[in-house]
């Protein structure tokens, strides 16, 4: 069931998961929004969806809502955009940021089965124009098999966007790894813990590399760029 895979993913109950994300979510919105060379990284990757007025766009864990406003400027207010995260009190930041937009819709559920509700009824596979994920991948189980069925879902002729953070492989990659790894460790739930039998920043590249390599196999690469540093990985694909 989603919400089984969900406690998997996160290897916590849902109580917990809701507790954790929460408690940071806002400063997890003053991250999304202002940290320097984020927000035109957050343009980029609504460009990279190559959307017309008039589309549909998903976007898939949407945490606060940063990426809506520039997604929507891509559809027009004839488009529909969808806004799909687990935490509660996450989506009250997005929906404040949405509010002034009557076709953003934000839903509350799990990216690896989503509820997904348009204005003429449910979206189903191949009804999306384009769904965008930004630092997602690593939060899940199977990377790979939520890509393939996110392909699915616009299927052929549409986009997926796919943006993490990653270890940068940059000739100065080594102090801007080590705070990279620090940043990863403060934020994989719990926080208490100073030791891991397997690096999450190791998982977090795993994840990482064999989501967009789907990608890349599912699609016609129109962008695969990195971004601050290195560190960031935006890989943009057309459904064959």
């Amino acid at each position: 069931m989603a919400r089984d895979r969900l406690r998997d993913r996160v290897d916590l109950d849902d109580g917990a998961a809701q507790e954790f994300y929460g408690r940071w979510a806002g400063l997890y919105d003053l991250i999304a929004r202002y940290t320097p060379g984020v927000p035109a990284l957050r343009r980029r990757a609504a460009r990279a969806c190559r959307l017309e007025p008039g589309d549909t766009v998903v976007e898939m864990g949407c945490g606060t809502g940063a990426n809506l406003p520039y997604l929507r400027e891509e559809v027009g207010p004839e488009g529909t955009v969808i806004g799909i995260d687990f935490t509660g009190p996450v989506l009250e930041h997005a929906r404040k940021a949405t509010a002034e937009y009557d076709n953003v819709h934000v839903v509350r559920g799990d990216a690896t089965h989503p509820p997904l509700t348009g204005e003429n009824g449910p979206v189903g596979d191949g009804d999306a124009d384009a769904v965008l994920a930004t630092f997602v991948v690593g939060m899940l189980e199977e990377p790979a098999g939520t890509v393939d069925d996110w392909c699915d879902l616009v299927g052929p002729g549409g986009h997926v966007v796919l943006a993490n953070a990653a270890r940068s492989d940059e000739w100065y990659a080594p102090p801007v790894n080590a705070v990279f790894r620090a940043i990863v460790v403060l934020s994989t739930p719990p926080t208490t813990k100073l030791r891991y039998e397997n690096d999450p920043h190791r998982r977090l590249d795993a994840k990482i590399d064999a989501a967009h390599a789907r990608l890349r196999e599912r699609s016609s690469a129109v962008a695969d760029e990195t971004h601050v540093f290195g560190v960031v990985r935006l890989t943009g694909g057309r459904l064959e």
